[in-house]
């Protein structure tokens, strides 16, 4: 059974928007714009069922997930849970403050911050400054023992968890097994929504289902992280195939897009019709070039470059079968894809290792030559799902086992920042967004073979 967590940040707060240190401190409250995105949340989540919701006790996120509930169709089966578990990031020494103010005063332990976030160290609480503490690590621990104690409780359940930056995005790493140095590299807006599916307990396989999405507020992609404006990346998978539909693996074979296909590519297109598109590259298949070129008609002044490096895996003597005559030819081996695709040779295919090694080398070839430009802008690379799931395991420093991770929807969109400095980590802004293609916040897109 799936275990389904919507997780989302509080509301914007009065210290955001002074862009002052808030931590464990509460005297920060949600502003009138935080309120009305709360209550957009609601809205956005309104359809759906909640076995259960957990909140941080501190006002910003409480205030925010009162205002969620207030707006749902379906009072959740168990009243709102308050757990310290939740709490933000605990910055003793800076709680408070503003970050022109840290920057000024703490220029090391600011720039920790900035590249070395597990290395910040501060005075630890309740101690008088006797002991070192390490935030960010404590806080992973913290996210840590909130999964041990939720998913037992409620397997197979649909939970809301309302909190903060800090901690969703400890809980988002801990739960895809990302360490605490890439703290800063997943991005969580105020009141953005991300979605976690769980096969088990603690450990077990999980998927983001989607990350950050922002769209039921007004905004289709995230805003840049302040201060860091580099090149931007609109990683897209192609449309629908028959293929996809039938769950057939397709892999080297040119599948076109369906007529559904086509469809969500022109939504696709319409939902980034107002993002700035400066530069494009495709896979050179079918699906996706025609995928990008549907997309690139509300940007003419754009020309397609096609790298066959992001052409899909190929599945060798699997590809036009369906998992059935998969099985039956290989037994065991499809299920071994499953569980531990970095094990798998594909027969007279690919093996992920050097899907890894082309596709990787691809985008650090795009990436460079976006920020050797003048102006690095956006650019928008449209492929597979298994190049797409590639990308976003390098971008986070995953390996191949990391694969089944990230959810890749057909015409899905995800956000990629680079910082115009090449010291800071590359952030997920967001990630198989798909909110274009369906009503929801949920990915209904055709969950077929690569």
């Amino acid at each position: 059974m799936t275990t389904r967590i919507i997780l989302v940040r509080h509301g914007e707060s009065s210290f955001n928007v002074e862009r002052r240190v808030q931590g464990h401190g509460d005297k920060s409250t949600l502003t009138e714009a935080g309120q009305r995105s709360a209550d957009q949340v609601g809205v956005a989540l309104s359809a759906l069922s909640f076995d259960a919701v957990y909140s941080s006790p501190l006002r910003r996120a409480k205030d925010t997930a009162d205002r969620i509930l207030s707006r749902l169709k379906t009072p959740p089966v168990a009243l709102l849970q308050t757990t310290d578990k939740l709490k933000e990031i605990n910055l003793t020494d800076w709680e408070g403050k503003l970050f022109s103010e840290i920057a000024e005063q703490d220029p090391e332990g600011y720039r920790n911050w900035q590249l070395r976030p597990h290395k910040l160290k501060m005075a630890a609480p309740d101690t008088d400054g006797a002991t070192d503490y390490y935030p960010v690590p404590a806080l992973f621990e913290q996210a840590e023992a909130f999964w041990r104690e939720l998913l037992p409780r409620h397997e197979g359940q649909t939970v809301l968890v309302v909190a903060h930056s800090g901690i969703n995005r400890a809980l988002i790493s801990t739960a895809i097994g990302l360490p605490s140095d890439r703290y800063q590299s997943v991005h969580q807006s105020n009141c953005g929504i991300s979605v976690l599916n769980f096969t088990g307990g603690f450990g077990d396989a999980v998927q983001i289902e989607s990350l950050n999405l922002t769209a039921h507020l007004g905004e289709p992609l995230p805003k840049p992280k302040s201060g860091q404006q580099g090149a931007r990346f609109l990683l897209v998978r192609h449309g629908e195939t028959d293929w996809n539909r039938q769950k057939r693996f397709q892999g080297h074979i040119d599948v076109p897009l369906n007529e559904n296909g086509r469809a969500q590519s022109h939504r696709a297109a319409a939902f980034l019709k107002a993002i700035p598109i400066h530069h494009a590259v495709s896979s050179p298949m079918l699906r996706p070039k025609e995928t990008a070129e549907v997309i690139l008609q509300h940007h003419p002044d754009v020309s397609l470059e096609l790298e066959v490096n992001l052409k899909e895996i190929s599945h060798g003597l699997w590809e036009g079968k369906l998992e059935a005559e998969i099985e039956a030819g290989y037994p065991g081996t499809l299920h071994q894809w499953q569980r531990s695709p970095e094990t798998v040779q594909m027969p007279e295919g690919e093996n992920l290792q050097q899907v890894w090694e082309r596709t990787i080398a691809a985008w650090d070839q795009i990436v460079q030559t976006a920020a050797s430009r003048p102006e690095p802008g956006t650019t928008l690379v449209v492929a597979h799902d298994a190049v797409n799931k590639a990308i976003l395991c390098y971008v986070l420093g995953l390996g191949p086992e990391h694969f089944w991770n990230f959810k890749q929807g057909n015409g899905a969109v995800s956000v990629i920042d680079y910082a115009a400095t090449t010291d800071i980590q590359p952030v997920l802004m967001a990630m198989n967004i798909t909110v274009h293609l369906s009503d929801g916040i949920l990915d209904q897109t055709a969950a077929g073979a690569l």
